[in-house]
């Protein structure tokens, strides 16, 4: 029996975990809900594959999930995240349904099912005789991603250092359902202005308005904007003031940059830092910084890409493409070190972070088993 016909006729168990999972809230900065969301989870590896779940303590958020099977000297990390944008109560508003060959529910795309997708993938290796001996799998499951990963990068970064290769259960690219070989990475700046308050009406001449200050900033940071390089520059939020009679002594912007490579985030990061005022009286600062590195593509990544889109041709009757985006991943952290890393094995779909989310359930045995063929392969 194949794999994926051992996966197809494994649908039914998969879609009643996938409801447990998909009912119970995991919101990112609800430690109780995150540690139950956890638990849930390591018990589940444990009852399907056999292999040992470790549940790290988090003072701050969910506690994170270390998941490890076979005992082998080349280790293969899979990277995944339990926590939702949801709140409490959104399971309960819109439990899982499913309806036309597709599953609905908050979380249900990103990234539930693609976490039972892992661990299903892994579970048949284990129940046809097929965990290669050589391979020690580590299935890394954070409780904090969709808030920047604050607790858990360094984590990621360990195992990443101690992995041959690294895949992603993030989704893949839409419509096509694209594995991702590259990624932006991302920087965030605040931009702070002070300058001299005045009565406007009485003592503008007085008085150097911060917003002004800010206003000439702004234009100058959008111009960083290069498609070409894939380079862009975001003020997304501006605050300053206090009244429309009073000269603004203080004005501050909250900066997005995407970037395609190392060189060029530093490259704007030092132009960033550098700004100075243009006019006289203002005084700025910058905090803030790169949060996460570049998904740079990678000849290694480019071999494994070539080996998953070999396998799907092959074997699963799937013509697999490659892409990139301007979002980002742990997959970020673990390719920055050095790892080729293919992202967006999860599952197909669509609407992540949408009350509209969804997941194509026939793709989940095609996808569930080129993740386990690569295990066994790379």
């Amino acid at each position: 029996m194949s794999i994926h016909t051992y996966l197809q006729d494994n649908m039914t168990h998969f879609l009643q975990l996938l409801e447990e999972a998909v009912n119970m809230d995991s919101p990112s900065r609800d430690k109780a809900l995150g540690d139950r969301m956890a638990g849930w989870f390591a018990l589940q590896f444990q009852r399907l594959t056999g292999g040992r779940a470790e549940l790290i303590p988090n003072a701050t958020y969910g506690d994170q999930v270390r998941c490890t099977l076979g005992e082998g000297e080349k280790q293969i990390l899979i990277i995944g995240h339990y926590d939702t944008v949801w709140l409490e109560g959104e399971a309960a508003r819109r439990p899982f349904t499913i309806r036309d060959g597709k599953a609905f529910g908050p979380g249900v795309y990103d990234m539930k099912a693609g976490i039972l997708q892992a661990m299903f993938a892994l579970r048949a290796l284990v129940k046809q005789g097929r965990m290669p001996a050589d391979k020690k799998i580590v299935l890394l499951l954070s409780s904090d991603e969709e808030i920047g990963s604050p607790t858990s990068r360094q984590l990621v970064e360990e195992e990443a250092e101690r992995s041959v290769a690294s895949f992603v259960l993030e989704p893949p690219t839409e419509p096509i359902g694209a594995l991702k070989t590259w990624r932006k990475g991302s920087a965030h700046f605040t931009l702070a202005v002070q300058g001299i308050s005045a009565h406007a009406g009485v003592d503008h001449q007085k008085g150097v308005s911060a917003i002004e200050e800010l206003a000439r900033q702004i234009q100058f940071l959008h111009s960083l904007t290069d498609y070409n390089k894939g380079t862009t520059v975001n003020v997304g939020v501006i605050k300053g003031g206090i009244g429309s009679n009073v000269v603004a002594d203080y004005a501050e912007a909250g900066i997005d940059v995407r970037i395609v490579s190392m060189d060029e985030a530093e490259r704007i990061e030092k132009v960033i830092r550098e700004l100075t005022p243009t006019l006289n009286g203002t005084t700025i600062s910058v905090t803030g910084g790169i949060r996460r590195p570049p998904m740079e593509r990678t000849e290694e990544t480019g071999a494994l890409f070539s080996l998953a889109q070999s396998i799907s041709k092959s074997e699963l009757g799937m013509d697999l493409q490659e892409s990139g985006t301007g979002g980002v991943s742990d997959g970020n952290f673990a390719a920055a070190c050095g790892i080729p890393t293919l992202d967006g094995l999860g599952t197909k779909g669509g609407y992540a972070h949408s009350p509209e989310e969804w997941i194509e359930l026939g793709e989940i045995p095609i996808r569930a088993a080129l993740l386990a063929r690569l295990i066994e392969e790379v």
